[in-house]
C-alpha cells in the first residue's frame, strides 16, 4: 500500500523507467496458482533470472522451528524465501519486520528477520550472506517503509549507482539522519517545553516517548503524502526504524527517573544533558511558553 502512493515517479513509471519485469506480487499479479509455483521452481532452479528479490513480512519460524505457521504452495515460506535469495541478484527487506523481525520476535511464531534477529546479525540467511551481486540483505526499516525509500533503492540498484549502508545494513542516504532533523518541533525540544497529549505544539519526547531523537529516519525527511509526518500531526514518533522495535514497554509513554529521560537524544551524554536542559528550560522564550493548543 504504500508503494502504491509513489508518485515521482509512480509504480508504473519506475517499472518502465528502471527497465524492471515484475515477475510476481501477491497483490499486483494475476497468475494462476499452477503457473506461479512453475515460476517459482523456475527461479530457484536458476532456470529465469532473479534480478532483485524483495520480501515484505517477518519469518516465521515457529515454535517447533519447522515453519508451518507460514507455507505457501505447500512449503514453509522460509523455505521459499533461502532458496530464491541463493539466486538473486539483490535481496532487499521491504519493511522492519522483513528486516529484523518486528511485531511477532517473542510470539509462538517466532518471527525473525532475513538476516537480522532484532539488533543482531543472523535471521534466515545468516550474518555471512551475500547475494550475487555482493551485498548483504538491503534493510528498509520502517512499519510501514516509506515508498520513495523503495523506489530509491531500486533504481539505484538498477542503474548501478552506489548505495552505502549503515551499521543496520540501512541505506545511509535515508537513515542516516535522525526523525528528529527536520522535526518542526525542534524549537520547542530545544527549550524543553513539554506536551502530555496528543495534537499540541510542543515537544513530544519528555512525556509522550517520542523516538525521533533516538532513532534514524526519513519520516520528516520524506513526508508522507509529500506533506505530513507523525510529529506534524502531533503524534509521537514511535521508532518503527529501528531494529528494536516494537520496544515491550507502552510507546507513548517516556521512561523517566525522576523526570530524566532513561533514553537520551543520541550522542548526548547524560552529565551534559542534565546541565544543558536545565538551563534551557529556564531560558525558554515567552512566544514557546504561551503555546496556543492546537487541534
Amino acid at each position: 500500500m504504500s508503494l502504491l502512493s509513489a508518485e515521482t515517479p509512480n509504480l508504473v513509471q519506475l517499472l518502465d523507467s528502471a527497465g524492471l519485469e515484475l515477475l510476481w506480487h501477491p497483490s499486483l499479479s494475476n497468475l494462476a496458482p499452477v503457473h506461479r509455483l512453475r515460476l517459482f521452481e523456475r527461479l530457484a532452479a536458476g532456470e529465469e533470472p532473479l534480478d532483485i528479490l524483495v520480501i515484505e513480512g517477518s519469518i516465521l519460524h515457529g515454535a517447533d522451528d519447522s515453519g508451518s505457521f507460514d507455507a505457501y504452495m505447500g512449503r514453509p515460506k522460509r523455505d521459499w524465501v533461502r532458496e530464491l535469495a541463493e539466486r538473486a541478484g539483490y535481496v532487499v527487506a521491504a519493511g522492519t519486520c522483513a528486516a529484523y523481525g518486528g511485531f511477532g520476535h517473542q510470539a509462538p511464531t517466532r518471527a525473525g528477520g532475513l538476516q537480522w534477529d532484532r539488533t543482531e546479525p543472523g535471521g534466515l540467511l545468516g550474518a555471512a550472506f551475500r547475494s550475487a551481486a555482493g551485498l548483504p540483505v538491503i534493510n528498509l526499516a520502517g512499519c510501514p517503509c516509506h515508498h520513495d525509500v523503495i523506489t530509491g533503492t531500486l533504481l539505484a540498484l538498477t542503474s548501478g549507482l552506489p548505495l552505502p549502508l549503515d551499521e543496520f545494513n540501512r541505506p545511509a542516504h535515508w537513515y542516516g539522519v535522525m526523525v528528529h532533523q527536520g522535526c518542526t518541533r525542534n524549537e520547542y525540544h530545544e527549550y524543553r517545553v513539554e506536551e502530555s497529549d496528543f495534537g499540541q505544539k510542543g515537544c513530544l519526547f519528555f512525556h509522550m516517548g517520542c523516538h525521533g531523537p533516538l532513532v534514524g529516519g526519513p519520516c520528516n525527511k520524506l513526508l508522507w503524502n509529500q506533506r505530513s509526518s507523525k510529529t506534524r500531526v502531533g503524534v509521537p514518533c514511535f521508532g518503527c526504524t529501528h531494529p528494536g522495535f516494537p520496544a515491550s514497554h507502552p510507546f507513548f509513554a517516556t521512561r523517566n527517573i525522576e523526570g530524566i529521560p532513561l533514553e537520551l537524544p543520541m550522542g548526548v551524554d547524560r552529565a551534559h544533558y542534565l546541565a544543558y536542559k536545565g538551563m534551557a528550560a529556564a531560558a525558554a522564550p515567552a512566544r514557546l511558553k504561551d503555546r496556543i493548543t492546537e487541534i
